[in-house]
């Protein structure tokens, strides 16, 4: 794969998908080729080039899991140690699961937790004042029994890490991974972020317009508390970089056996399109007989992916500064590579054609914290639906990404719970509805997380 061939591929999906800015990265052959298109920002255009720091988002929970690992080497965690052992103040909805939550449960998302508490720009917004208002977030499962993207379960990690070194979090994290490792341009904040190049975020508007992201980041300054979970700034030349350690042997920070340990599965995930399992701070994907490891991130009009064949010590990144379609674009650029390089194809998953008597079944609400999802079903076709909560767009001062609208959904072969969303800023997005013991659907997975039918289903 040459780097010409991989420009035009980048080029002609920036532009079918209208994104102002994106970079992306791949690690072959122990060469790296990166390639960029586009401006940092349409009102005050730069190139966007391989050093532009873009918000990563949720990719910032591989380099937290990654820290706490380093401290398991270094005998200063346990991973199957309750977490009130390092945080003992911390009270959640739930006495038995404060109790029984452990570290590895907050890695691998099988704490129970509910996906966030919303930061509402008052109060202490550091790591403890965060911890401090968890027992206001729901338990939506018993810790240990299925597995839930939770950033809340993050951000209680990373208050681990600032109780276990006695530093502020983002100390730590400089000290324990991105300063031995010389990550230069992986930062939180703003005030960091802006002494270097960075990408302005954009939203597309439903006439079409596109707007500047606001916050730049996915929440606004100051909200330290939501650093663990996806407070990172990055760039495609220090995310490969990133991949070359994780792909190594530890570097001396920690023992290969702790770092590979992170590949291993811990928990599966079901009928989910970011993979089929977690490991630790990693999802995993098998990739016609290969393993792949990844994270993605999704911002305020910013989209990030990262995933890495370790047995072929492959890696790819992309990075762009569009919602939502940022996110195709991200994904389109994964999948050329795995194909130009490993020879990796995606199958197409085929939905089944539309059956009133199984839309019937699961067509309601359902929510998490922030957001709505609503399933509809007009006798022709089933939709899903997801936006932020009204009341939570209305109180805030901040302009927030736009609503997800109705857009098809078809179940998918198998036993009938599966579906995969058809069109729309969504498309390709696969998940599947939970039930009680009596067969009836009490939720939705979509994203990883867990959305709650809202009884009585209107």
């Amino acid at each position: 794969m040459s780097h010409h061939t991989l420009s035009e591929f980048v080029a002609s999906q920036a532009t079918e998908h209208g994104i102002p800015g994106a970079a992306v990265g791949v690690l072959v052959d122990g060469r790296e080729i990166c390639v960029s298109h586009g401006v940092t920002s349409l009102a005050h255009p730069s190139p966007v080039d391989e050093n532009t720091l873009f918000p990563v988002a949720s990719v910032s929970k591989t380099f937290t899991a990654t820290a706490l690992m380093r401290l398991v080497a270094q005998g200063m965690v346990d991973l199957d140690a309750p977490v009130r052992r390092y945080v003992p103040e911390l009270r959640l909805a739930d006495e038995r699961a404060a109790e029984r939550i452990t570290v590895l449960n907050l890695l691998n998302h099988t704490a129970g937790l509910e996906w966030n508490l919303i930061d509402d720009g008052k109060g202490d917004r550091s790591l403890a004042g965060l911890v401090s208002r968890l027992h206001e977030l729901p338990l939506i499962a018993p810790p240990g029994t299925r597995a839930s993207y939770s950033q809340a379960g993050y951000n209680l990690a990373g208050r681990i890490v600032e109780k276990v070194t006695g530093l502020p979090f983002e100390q730590a994290m400089a000290s324990l991974l991105l300063e031995p490792l010389g990550l230069t341009d992986t930062v939180y904040g703003l005030a960091e972020a802006m002494v270097r190049k960075f990408a302005l975020g954009y939203n597309r508007a439903p006439d079409g317009e596109l707007r500047v992201a606001r916050p730049w980041n996915a929440f606004k300054e100051g909200a330290r508390g939501d650093n663990p979970g996806g407070g990172l700034a990055s760039s495609v030349s220090d995310l490969l970089r990133w991949a070359r350690f994780q792909l190594g042997d530890g570097d001396g920070l920690l023992p290969a056996s702790q770092l590979h340990r992170m590949r291993e599965r811990t928990v599966a995930l079901r009928g989910s399109t970011l993979g089929d399992g977690f490991g630790v701070g990693w999802f995993l994907h098998d990739l016609d007989g290969l393993r792949g490891i990844g994270h993605g991130g999704s911002g305020n009009g910013q989209f990030a992916e990262l995933l890495l064949v370790p047995e072929r010590e492959f890696a790819v990144v992309s990075l762009a500064n569009l919602g939502p379609d940022g996110h195709a674009f991200n994904q389109s650029v994964v999948r050329w590579a795995l194909e130009h390089h490993l020879g990796v194809t995606e199958q197409a998953a085929l939905p089944l054609p539309y059956d009133e008597g199984r839309a019937r079944e699961v067509v309601g609400r359902y929510e998490i914290d922030a957001m709505d999802l609503d399933i509809a079903a007009d006798g022709a076709r089933l939709t899903l639906g997801v936006g932020i909560k009204p009341g939570i767009r209305a109180a805030s001062d901040e302009e927030m990404p736009p609503d997800h609208p109705a857009a098809s959904i078809g179940f998918l072969p198998g036993d009938g719970d599966e579906y995969m969303v058809t069109e729309g800023g969504l498309a390709g997005q696969r998940g599947y509805f939970s039930r009680d013991a009596d067969g009836t659907v009490t939720g939705v997975d979509i994203a990883g997380r867990l959305f709650n039918r809202v009884v009585p289903v209107s």
